[in-house]
């Protein structure tokens, strides 16, 4: 299945910014699943491209000049595989490194608990085993958008017992740590259905010498209908858009994703 997909992030301020750097994971890269034909990123300068510590693509936009906007408009095609899921094998860091807790990812009394309760399946299947605890997890936490933020901790969102794929994918990789697990926070897209595409977050747990997704959000596996941008610890390692500013006052973000699938075309 073919994606076209349009991502747009605009920030607008009350005041001239003097100056501001952008951190942008905009770009995917080819996979066993994913197959990327085309891609630019449309920006008010030229960035920096490069590779960060996780081996996502990274590009640094620096604007010196005062400005009361900024468009960062990702646009691109990429080719999906719909075959079942099934583990990837991306492994430019030993997988120990995805053992490290984050104040976002830490798990607190309530969260160990919670994963201590599926210990036993985990060690029987793996994979069986995080697929009843997502399960779980979902029902106790179902999703709801505008109850938490960027900076919400996965023991925070478990305690409140709602949230969205942010909070979904942190309580995930916490219970997956506290079990000796590596896991790891993805941010990318999620086809919906074939005009409509959402920027999205799940999971990805070590298991059979590679990453297999977890979406508590949608109930199911990562597969041909998502769309990987990048990984890492947590949100702040991998999320499509992060910045720092001097000056500006109030700040206002958009951001809308979309895909136009080929089968719309036919």
């Amino acid at each position: 299945m073919k994606l076209a997909i349009e991502h747009d992030t605009i920030y607008r301020y009350d005041h001239p910014v003097r100056r501001s750097i952008q951190y942008l994971r905009l770009t995917p890269r080819s996979s066993a699943r994913v197959r990327v034909l085309d891609w630019r990123l449309e920006l008010p300068a030229r960035a920096k491209a490069g590779t960060d510590a996780y081996g996502n693509t990274l590009h640094v936009l620096t604007l010196d000049v005062p400005h009361v906007d900024i468009h960062l408009r990702a646009v691109g095609t990429v080719e999906t595989d719909d075959r079942e899921a099934d583990v990837e094998t991306d492994n430019r860091l030993p997988p120990e490194v995805f053992l490290r807790d984050t104040p976002l990812s830490l798990a607190d009394a309530a969260l160990s608990g919670f994963a201590a309760g599926f210990a036993g399946a985990v060690m029987a299947d793996r994979r069986r085993g995080f697929e009843h605890l997502m399960v779980a997890l979902a029902e106790h936490m179902p999703y709801t958008p505008g109850v938490t933020h960027a900076a919400t901790s996965a023991a925070e969102a478990f305690a409140g017992r709602l949230g969205v794929c942010q909070d979904h994918s942190h309580a995930m990789i916490a219970c997956a740590r506290r079990l000796g697990v590596p896991a790891r926070y993805v941010s990318g897209y999620l086809a919906t259905d074939i005009e409509h595409v959402a920027s999205h977050a799940w999971a990805e747990l070590w298991m059979d010498g590679g990453w297999l997704g977890y979406d508590a959000s949608n109930l199911c596996l990562a597969a041909g209908r998502h769309v990987k941008l990048a990984v890492g610890l947590d949100y702040l390692d991998a999320c499509p858009v992060r910045g720092m500013r001097v000056g500006g006052g109030d700040e206002i973000m958009h951001i809308a994703a979309r895909v136009v699938s080929s089968a719309a075309d036919q």
